[in-house]
């Protein structure tokens, strides 16, 4: 690999303002470049959004090699109690395979027109809404399909689904942190919710391209995986007129295909692509809109430095997840002074810290205005910002209490999931930025000593609705908004 092709891969984003948490690129076994903007870092699981689909994908891929599940079973007969009375003829046809396709005859997103039909039961109201295409002959991106993956998985194995692909994927590689937001009924969504470190994610593409195979033991049936990523229909364009390239290749079974291989994809940057023909994996983890560019960096940047004559060996390199047979060295192709600038430039990654002073003595109170968009807590929550050694006590109302610190990340964990925080006075305006760190999403506060108002603003409002205090409880339980 080239260390130059990565340089340009960096360059292009920045250029881009496409906002990344991490990278990893491995090619043959190998990590050769890996980096995380601080506050994130290596240790720290992220939430994969829809990226998650693609291991709700292995679950049932691993529960029909167990003969306990098949492509063409029904949900109608695999989940009887959840079946609506007056179901339609073809809510009744409906197989594993469409679900995993996105195939069930729906032209869009299905989600919150279920749950407003049936709030208790996503199944039920999945077969409710009407279905205007013929099953297996339209893709519509579905996130409903999944969750009916997921509970049909559970009710045939009689596991939950984290279970299960703890037992029979995450134990075995090694990954032993991995987290679920769940349903208010206590149910991993199936369709999003899972947090994984970044290596984590790197581990699994290289899982999917050794045909899961994973030190030496068969994880994974080589069919599932060829079947799961292989085209199984045609994708069309989105309804806001975009034409994304790697949008349009098909989508597999979870999976979508992609000019060069396949990839996975949550929502803000969420991605582990995969290219088989180049023997490359790169995971990445952001908070951002534009996945096609981060699509096209790879191939415009990466790609064109694969095989480049000549190689260096560069310090520093990680094992994946306990693998047994990736290598320990991480090699880049280029001369030993590139290599250094970028193992430079890969460990001084951060986002910048709230410019401005201490002023250690200055204590403020405000109130809340919730008018501001995106607003992040309710309208007159108390804001209170008292100075303590090193940076700030910020209290949110009753309940939530982050701690802040001055030209440093502090971090606390005030309902149970951390938040990194660094503020600074601006004159006679307070700011700090609130990274909810285990997710892309952060908050900024603005607080008005002179005014005595604050606004507090999310960078991107998360999916499953704005309300702060939700986001710091681990695990999240909730559902999504129904519009």
């Amino acid at each position: 690999m080239s260390s130059r092709s990565i340089a340009t891969l960096l360059d292009r984003l920045e250029a881009g303002s496409v906002e990344c948490h991490s990278l990893m690129v491995v090619r043959h076994g190998h990590v050769v470049a890996e980096g995380w903007w601080a506050p994130y870092s290596a240790g720290r699981p992220h939430l994969l959004y829809s990226l998650t689909k693609s291991f709700t994908s292995i679950a049932v891929g691993l529960t029909i090699a167990d003969g306990l599940l098949s492509l063409d079973d029904r949900v109608v007969d695999v989940l009887p109690e959840h079946v609506p009375a007056r179901i339609s003829e073809q809510g009744r046809r409906l197989t594993v395979h469409h679900l995993l396709s996105m195939t069930t005859g729906h032209r869009t997103d299905s989600l919150d027109e279920a749950w407003r039909l049936e709030p208790g039961d996503l199944v039920k109201g999945f077969l409710r809404v009407p279905f205007p295409e013929a099953e297996g002959t339209r893709h519509a991106y579905d996130n409903a399909t999944t969750f009916v993956l997921a509970r049909m998985v559970e009710r045939v194995t009689g596991r939950g689904l984290p279970e299960l692909l703890d037992e029979r994927l995450f134990w075995p590689m090694g990954v032993d942190h991995a987290e679920w937001d769940r349903v208010a009924s206590g149910a991993a969504f199936g369709f999003h919710g899972l947090h994984l470190t970044t290596e984590a994610v790197a581990a699994f593409g290289e899982l999917l391209l050794r045909g899961g195979l994973w030190g030496g033991r068969r994880l994974v049936p080589r069919e599932w995986v060829e079947l799961a990523t292989r085209r199984h229909i045609d994708t069309l364009p989105s309804e806001d007129g975009s034409e994304d390239a790697d949008y349009l290749c098909g989508y597999g079974y979870q999976f979508w295909v992609s000019r060069h291989g396949y990839h996975g994809d949550g929502s803000f940057g969420q991605q582990c692509v995969v290219v088989p023909s180049h023997d490359l994996v790169v995971a990445v983890t952001g908070a951002h809109t534009r996945a096609q560019a981060v699509l096209d960096a790879i191939w415009e940047c990466l790609l064109p430095g694969v095989d480049q004559a000549g190689s260096t060996d560069l310090a520093g390199s990680t094992e994946l997840a306990g693998s047994t047979e990736l290598a320990g060295s991480t090699e880049l192709a280029g001369s030993t002074g590139d290599d250094e600038i970028l193992a430079e430039r890969l460990r001084r990654l951060s986002f910048a810290r709230v410019p401005g002073s201490a002023a250690p003595e200055r204590a403020v109170k405000a109130r809340l205005d919730a008018s501001a968009e995106d607003s992040a807590l309710p309208g007159g929550t108390t804001v209170a910002v008292d100075p303590v050694e090193g940076g700030w006590l910020l209290r949110l109302g009753s309940s939530l209490d982050v701690e802040a610190g001055h030209g440093e990340w502090r971090e606390s964990s005030p309902l149970g999931r951390p938040v990194v925080a660094a503020g600074a006075w601006q004159g006679d305006t307070f700011v700090a930025d609130l990274y909810v760190i285990t997710t892309p999403h952060r908050v900024r506060l603005v607080v008005d000593a002179d005014a005595g108002t604050a606004v507090a603003t999310w960078n991107i409002v998360p999916l499953t609705g704005p309300d702060l205090a939700l986001h710091l409880r681990s695990p999240l339980m909730t559902r999504p908004d129904v519009a």
